[in-house]
């Protein structure tokens, strides 16, 4: 056999230049060792009753062939009136939004659809780990900017790494991991540096109604933003429905053919009864999304008592449904973040995510590891009486 043909068999360079996911590897590290996953970001309760409902009701009625590519109509008008009515933001549904499988999908399908080889665009870091591959897979190079102190935008770390060919700015708010809302000021700030350098905003939004400090403003509201801003967002979170796969593209019209054209060949099209469900699930009242914030403030506010209560230093998340922890004083000598974290897995019997995962140099979180509280009360609690027996311990350091 010669060298040429044994090196044909080889994965792509650019699946070599990044790694798989490591906080859905911590979940399958979590069920190998029995422990309580408070790493992937997905519930542990029921979806609502009347989403699944409404789902059954989809399927019974043969709503099961492929939807139109870029979504239900009437889904994409919901998609339409929750914006209007909940965002005060006036779109075109049938010009702007694109349904995908996902978040995950539709940011890699409006990057694809959108970004040229060779461009540059800049992230907040720490930043979800999907946007590192989302670049290589697009062509485009990730530029990462840290978060200054108290994990705020830092606007002027941000202008001094723009290049000639930077063409975009990603911002995720709320925020993963760190469970930032970015104030008004420091979106205000980001859109004039957007507009005076004619890029482009990507804007994560998926923890829209995830949050504890008001109303989510989403930067399509802001002055000269509508036509160079793309939203990202979906049901996954806010409707507890991670498995779904339902997320949706909200696009300024020049830019939607690009977005669909994508996202036609990358998966056709979202699974067909739940656009209808999650139809529905968009035009529910107030009372939903009202309650869905207190059960979570409450159950952050469980966590925080834990975390704190136990030795681990963090900040309180303004929203989405993760807590970033400085657990320093719990490393021993030449262990890093990964290191610690898969000892607490084993020690503790819960799992997080390590913070290496969320920089680019992974020493930035080498001191950091990321816990998530989408969780039922009683396994917080276990998780709570688990992390209090280990921290109690004599070898926990």
């Amino acid at each position: 056999m010669s060298s040429a043909a044994a090196g044909n068999r080889r994965v792509s360079r650019k699946a070599g230049r990044f790694s798989e996911s490591v906080i859905r590897e911590m979940t399958r590290v979590a069920a190998a060792h029995g422990a309580i996953n408070l790493a992937q970001g997905f519930p542990d309760f029921a979806a609502p009753a009347e989403l699944k409902q409404a789902a059954v009701r989809a399927i019974e009625a043969d709503v099961n062939q492929y939807a139109v590519t870029w979504g239900s109509p009437r889904l994409r008008a919901a998609i339409g009136e929750f914006q209007r009515t909940r965002r005060g933001v006036v779109i075109d549904p049938d010009q702007q939004v694109t349904v995908c499988c996902g978040a995950t999908e539709a940011m890699i399908s409006a990057m694809l659809g959108i970004l040229d080889p060779g461009d540059e665009f800049l992230v907040p870091e720490p930043f979800y780990e999907n946007y590192g591959p989302d670049g290589v897979l697009c062509g485009a190079l990730p530029r990462f900017v840290p978060l200054g102190p108290g994990f705020r935008l830092d606007l002027e770390a941000m202008r001094a790494a723009l290049s000639p060919r930077t063409r975009a700015v990603i911002l995720n708010t709320p925020h993963n991991p760190t469970g930032r809302v970015f104030d008004r000021a420091e979106v205000a700030g980001l859109c004039a540096l957007v507009r005076e350098h004619d890029l482009l905003l990507f804007t994560d939004e998926i923890y829209e109604e995830i949050l504890f400090t008001g109303a989510h403003r989403t930067p399509l509201l802001e002055e000269g933003m509508a036509e160079r801003t793309v939203v990202v967002s979906g049901a996954s979170k806010t409707f507890s429905v991670t498995g779904w796969r339902v997320g949706w593209v909200i696009s300024p019209p020049a830019l939607t053919g690009g977005v669909r054209k994508v996202h036609d060949f990358l998966t056709v099209g979202a699974p067909a009864p739940l656009q209808e469900a999650v139809a529905e699930a968009l035009l529910w009242p107030d009372a939903y999304f009202d309650g869905l914030r207190r059960d979570y403030l409450a159950r952050r506010d469980a966590l925080l008592g834990t975390l704190r209560a136990n030795g681990f230093g963090c900040e309180t998340p303004d929203g989405a449904y993760y807590v970033m922890c400085d657990v320093s004083g719990f490393l021993r000598p030449g262990e890093d973040d990964v290191a610690f974290a898969l000892r607490l897995v084993r020690e503790a019997g819960v799992a997080s995510v390590p913070g290496s995962s969320f920089y680019f140099e992974p020493a930035r979180g080498r001191s950091l590891i990321r816990f998530c509280y989408a969780k039922k009360q009683e396994t917080l609690a276990e998780a709570a009486r688990r992390l209090a027996a280990w921290a109690g311990g004599p070898d926990r350091c």
